[in-house]
This record gives C-alpha cells, structure tokens and sequence, in this order.
C-alpha cells in the first residue's frame, strides 16, 4: 500500500489526509455532541438526529440566499447570522417533537427509535417537497475562499480552518453550559437521580425539553458548518447518522472527553484509509476496528460511573 511513494511524499499524503481529516472530524464531533447529550444524558436513540442537521444546512442556505439578494453588502458576515438562525430553528423543533413525541417514551428505547426512525423519513420527505430533491449549496464569502499554502506540497483550505476554530468554540460552550452553570448541574442530577431531582425541586420535564432541544440545535450548527464542505439535499444527513452513533458509542455515552477523542480517532482513520483504498473499504475497516475495540471495552473509551 505504500510502496509506490517515496518517504516524503507519504509525509505530505498524511499532513494533507490528516487535515482533511481534521476537517471531517469537526462535522462529526459538532454532529456527535448533540447526540451525546441526547443519547448520553436522556437515553433516547435519535435517528432523526442527521434531519435536525440537514435543517441547519438548509437554514444556513435560505440565509445566504437573503443576503444575496436583499443585503449584499453584509453579505461577508451571512454565516454567523445563518449560524444562530440554524441553531434557534433546530432547537425550536426539537423541543417540539420532544413535547408531541419523545416525552411519552422515556425508558423505552426501542419504540423511540422506531418513533424517530419514522420521524427522520416524515422530515426528508418534507425537506424534498418544500426545497426539492436536488442538492444545493451555499456560496461562501470571499473571505472563505482560497487557501493558506504551507508547503510546496501541502495547501490548508480557509474555509476548514474556520469549520475547526467554531468547532472548538462551540465544544467549549457545551463543556461550560454542562459543567459549569446551573443548568448543566440540574441535567446531570437528573441523569444520576431524576426521583430525588424532582423532589428538591428540579423541573425534570423542563429540563429534558431544554436537554432534547440543546442536542437537536447543535446539530443544527453542524449542518451550517455542513455546507462548507458539502451540498445539502434532503437524505444528506443519513450518511453522517451512523458515523455519529458510532462516535457516541465509541467514546462512551455521557463522556464529552470520550466524544472528543472518538470523533478524533474515526475522522482520521477515515481519511487516512479512504486515499489508500476507497471510502467504502475505508469505512468497513474502521467499523471492524471499532467493533473489535468495543467487544474488549464495551463502555468505550471514557465512561462515566454514575449510582443507578
């Protein structure tokens, strides 16, 4: 497999994979920490999940379309304006299907992902009769565009570099919503003990409902992120929902440390992988090595130890 390349041309194949991957591990981590707190805190199996992130992305485009056409001399800052729209219209479902939907199936893990597997193709259908079945995509300011040589060889796309610096913020807003403000006490008092939580006077339903609606608009954020390295269409979040589990598992459920250093590990075994073979073989390869790790340490890398 790497016979054919000379030793630095392997060294600028794994610098420009490595950032790729870099890249790919942004989506994927802003995609699995919605779904770890859903997942990790609440115990609901989303499948709907990638829909919440494709209505981002179409958010994301509608507004880069408004600014085109009715503001485009602040056409420059769009992005951040589609960003928060993103996150509020994402949120704002999640916490209505959390209301109509997923709060009548708490502890039952299996009926919520029949519930949002149907949920999921309810949604794509809707995305496909509202914006139609063909892809679409944004275009990024000028600002976004081009890329920062480092080397002869090896070019870094600014539009990535601008993906990965929102992904650490946004990961650091979680850690300190979860583990720092009053909020994210009550979330985790619920998970370790919602009996004794109510009784001291935590609103356990408000708290889900808020819980359900964080997730759902980060990924709404990971679909505005989405269209800088990929057109949107209607069955486009289905391609990132399986990755995204297996982060989530992978890491170890509730574990923001575990989330991070998964989505880190499988961006970069894919990219690697997906230039010496190809992105299906890449895939399987990854998905064995996982399953493999997984049957050694079925909690994942990190696991919490919480009293049941």
């Amino acid at each position: 497999m790497f016979g054919d390349y000379s030793l630095g041309d392997l060294s600028s194949i794994f610098v420009m994979q490595g950032f790729a991957g870099l890249i790919l591990f942004s989506v994927f981590l802003l995609m699995a920490l919605g779904l770890a707190i859903i997942f990790g805190q609440m115990g609901v199996i989303n499948m709907a999940h990638g829909e919440f992130m494709i209505l981002g992305a179409y958010v994301t485009w509608m507004t880069s379309g408004f600014f085109q056409a009715h503001l485009p001399a602040l056409f420059p800052g769009y992005f951040f304006v589609a960003m928060a729209l993103a996150f509020c219209a994402s949120g704002a479902l999640g916490m209505l299907v959390e209301w109509a939907l997923i709060r009548h199936l708490y502890k039952r893990p299996l009926d919520t992902l029949l519930a949002t597997w149907g949920l999921s193709l309810i949604l794509q259908q809707a995305y496909r009769s509202i914006f139609g079945a063909r892809e679409v995509g944004v275009e990024l300011p000028e600002w976004m565009m081009g890329s920062k040589q480092v080397t002869d060889s090896i070019e870094i796309p600014i539009n990535g570099m601008f993906v990965m610096a929102l992904t650490v913020l946004i990961t650091l807003a979680v850690a300190y919503i979860m583990f720092r403000s009053r909020w994210g006490r009550q979330v985790r008092a619920v998970v370790q003990n919602r009996v004794m939580a109510g009784a001291v006077g935590i609103n356990t339903e408000k708290v889900d409902r808020y819980t359900f609606g964080l997730g759902c608009g980060i990924a709404g954020i990971a679909g505005s992120a989405f269209t800088m390295i990929g057109s949107t269409g209607p069955t486009s979040g289905q391609l990132y929902i399986v990755d995204t589990f297996l982060v989530v598992v992978f890491g170890g459920a509730a574990s923001l440390l575990g989330t991070i250093a998964s989505a880190f590990t499988i961006s970069q075994a894919r990219s690697t992988l997906e230039f010496f073979t190809s992105g299906s073989m890449a895939q399987v390869i990854t998905l064995l090595a996982i399953v493999g790790i997984l049957m050694l340490r079925p909690q994942g890398l990190f696991a919490l130890k919480v009293r049941k």
